[in-house]
């Protein structure tokens, strides 16, 4: 298996246009998600956990009652790497995803889990 190489200042400048909610801090994408509750907190926590197992790439994460501090970086290439962003992806694809309006699955009507503005 080929060794990951870390980004360039330049290439994480360029694929973080495709990511707004999350930012670079000390060599890792960081991103908050605030929730409803910690039930909610829990379940979102699941869903990092099952997407970063089954990539085999593991955030490190900091949970609170209602807040989510997700931070990733590749140890092994010292930096960001193109793992990071495709999980960054992934996770936002999925804890924020909603029914369609009007859909068969009527979705919660609680905000549930949302982009975090928090800083820790």
């Amino acid at each position: 298996m080929p060794k990951d190489t870390a980004y360039s200042n330049s290439e994480i400048t360029e694929q973080m246009k495709e990511l707004p909610t999350w930012r670079v801090e000390a060599g890792a994408l960081v991103r908050h998600f605030e929730t409803d509750g910690w039930p909610t907190t829990l379940m979102l926590v699941n869903m990092i956990g099952y997407f970063a197992e089954a990539a085999d790439h593991h955030p490190d994460l900091a949970v609170s009652w209602s807040k989510v501090a997700v931070k990733l970086s590749t140890h092994s290439a010292g930096g960001i790497t193109g793992k990071d962003f495709a999980l960054a992806r992934l996770l936002d694809q999925w804890a924020l995803w909603r029914p369609e309006s009007g859909g068969a699955l009527g979705g919660s009507p609680r905000p549930f889990v949302k982009a975090g503005t928090w800083k820790s």
